[in-house]
């Protein structure tokens, strides 16, 4: 099972990135977790770009959710929102079928950040049939330093439901669309 693990933060220290970086450490070995943290580099979203030769870093983006079975996406909460990049990268799939009946759940790496989860909900829910809000792993890691984030996921108290998670991630993403039990 080939999951794409999308940080929404341009943060060189992101809680997002860091936790995503950790599940790819404790994932089973049947999952293979990529994390992509390099929205920053996508230019910005026009239809009118899409008429032309798309910029090298929209093809790799795209190849890497055509390549997956499965997305997960963890963001911070930037002014009670979507952190323009996320959104931004969002915007670039919404023209194209890569992500209509692709399966999309959140993990998210704070306490805090539950209107900005509300919206990216919204987005997801629309852009995808097979966004699954049920499932969501969330721990209170805001403002650790990434390797607290690593030590703390492999600590037996968050490692065992983040591994259930991924677990069931890979099981939705292998089920035919439509079927959510």
């Amino acid at each position: 099972m080939k999951i794409l693990a999308i940080s929404g933060s341009a943060r060189r220290l992101s809680t997002n990135t860091a936790l995503l970086r950790a599940l790819e450490e404790i994932a089973p070995p049947d999952i293979a977790l990529t994390t992509c943290a390099d929205l920053g580099g996508l230019p910005v979203f026009s239809p009118d770009l899409e008429d032309l030769p798309l910029h090298d870093s929209v093809v790799r983006f795209k190849q890497c959710i055509e390549a997956s079975d499965g997305i997960l996406i963890s963001s911070p909460e930037y002014a009670r929102g979507i952190p323009g990049g996320l959104k931004n990268a969002m915007d670039w799939l919404v023209s194209g079928d890569l992500v209509v009946a692709k399966p999309i759940a959140l993990v998210h790496a704070s306490h805090r950040g539950d209107d900005m989860l509300a919206s990216l909900r919204l987005v997801l829910s629309t852009i995808s049939s097979r966004f699954n809000e049920e499932l969501f792993l969330r721990f209170p890691f805001m403002k650790m330093e990434p390797e607290a984030i690593a030590s703390a996921v492999r600590q037996p108290v968050n490692r065992a439901p983040a591994e259930a998670f991924l677990q069931e991630f890979a099981r939705y993403c292998g089920r035919p669309q439509g079927d959510r039990a």
